[in-house]
């Protein structure tokens, strides 16, 4: 049986990371990605700008050129593919990890004998990682280590309402054209919600902005709130703040207004989040717009909104449950229980690496941290080695 010494989980730019240093330090190792190469970036939308500059993006030592000061989404690919090329890693597309499994003890045949002359009697633990192609294809690899480098974004956060699963619902936002002329509902309240109402407004269509708390998040790009703000002021893009999503049918939805103490505490705890994952945030505006209450009774108002289509962008999680069937534990927080020294989980030889360290509080780990967790562990792994 083949074993490797390192297996990565994710071809993000935490994984691309490792996977560099690992090839640094000699280590047989391999990558292992469910899509195609950085698949979390490929589904942003095309258009899509990042709030960093690119040297912030840049893994292994690779200079990222642009002649911008935020690169977007598509000078990013060109950069991770050039990565790719530059170190010649060794990469499995289209394979999706359907399980991590410690395996029985297996004989180490290179070990010299031991003190007592047993040679043949050391052992070492190994991890099976089964896998299935887009075609159906399974099969298993060993590993000696395996790092989760995740992400969070290919798992949306439900929100569990009637209709969710309903055709013209969609947890990803691309491009506005589909929607010219259409009644379209964007629920959420951060830099994604935003974004996409202001685009699907300037394609032509009439947008309702659905948000549970009072205002806008802070963290919002700040060429971004202006905007946004300015287009709900003159009513061009109409907006339910303290507002519950509570049923989605095939031609409108349901909202129900919060109390307003209920309401602000949810603001105040919201903001409580954001702040202990930016501190920035604390410096960052409130939103400026005022929200227009319903008529007397609010608290117990239920609207009826028209909807085409219904983009639910309330945010995303790591792929918890896949780490949970391998034996990593979670924190409160939805995290894996880890050291923040090595990144290796409760489970030895079991790493965590990028935004599957965040748990709930995606918004502590972009790729300007999670860059670097790749080289930590991979340094661990080596002088164990």
């Amino acid at each position: 049986m083949s074993v490797r010494d390192l297996i990565i989980v994710g071809a993000g730019p935490s994984g691309l990371s490792a996977a560099i240093a690992a090839k640094q330090r000699e280590l047989d190792y391999q990558v292992i990605e469910q899509g195609v190469l950085v698949n979390s970036i490929y589904r942003f939308p095309p258009q899509m700008v990042f709030f960093t500059t690119p040297e912030l993006l840049e893994i292994g030592g690779l200079p990222f050129v642009s002649p911008n000061d935020k690169p977007r989404r598509v000078e990013a690919l060109k950069y991770y593919r050039r990565v790719v090329d530059t170190f010649d890693l060794q990469i499995a597309f289209d394979e999706k990890v359907l399980a991590v499994e410690r395996e029985e003890e297996v004989e180490e045949p290179d070990r010299a004998p031991d003190a007592a002359g047993q040679a043949g009697e050391d052992r070492e633990r190994v991890f099976a990682v089964t896998t299935r192609s887009g075609r159906g294809v399974r099969r298993v690899r060993h590993a000696r280590n395996v790092v989760f480098a995740i992400g969070y974004y290919d798992h949306p956060n439900l929100i569990g309402v009637t209709g969710e699963d309903l055709p013209h619902v969609r947890h990803y936002y691309s491009e506005p054209h589909q929607h010219y002329r259409q009644r379209v509902v964007v629920v959420g309240g951060g830099n994604s919600a935003a974004e996409a109402a202001l685009e699907l407004h300037r394609a032509g269509a009439r947008v309702t902005l659905i948000h549970r708390h009072p205002a806008l998040k802070p963290t919002i790009k700040y060429w971004v709130r202006p905007d946004i703000e300015n287009r709900i002021k003159e009513g061009s893009i109409a907006a339910r703040f303290s507002r519950c999503l509570t049923e989605i049918r095939p031609t409108a939805i349901v909202v129900r207004a919060l109390p307003a103490e209920q309401a602000a505490l949810r603001d105040e705890a919201a903001r409580a989040r954001e702040i202990a994952a930016d501190p920035d945030a604390s410096r960052l505006p409130e939103s400026t717009i005022v929200p227009q209450p319903f008529a007397e009774g609010a608290a117990s108002a239920v609207e009826e909104i028209p909807a085409d289509a219904v983009y639910l962008l309330t945010g995303y999680r790591a792929d918890s449950d896949l780490m949970c069937r391998a034996g990593i534990r979670l924190n409160d927080r939805q995290a894996p229980v880890y050291d923040p020294q090595t990144f290796e989980t409760n489970v030895p030889g079991l790493f965590v690496a990028g935004g599957a360290v965040a748990g709930i509080d995606t918004g502590t780990i972009f790729i300007e941290n999670g860059r670097f967790h790749g080289e930590k562990i991979v340094e661990v792994i080596a002088q164990r080695l």
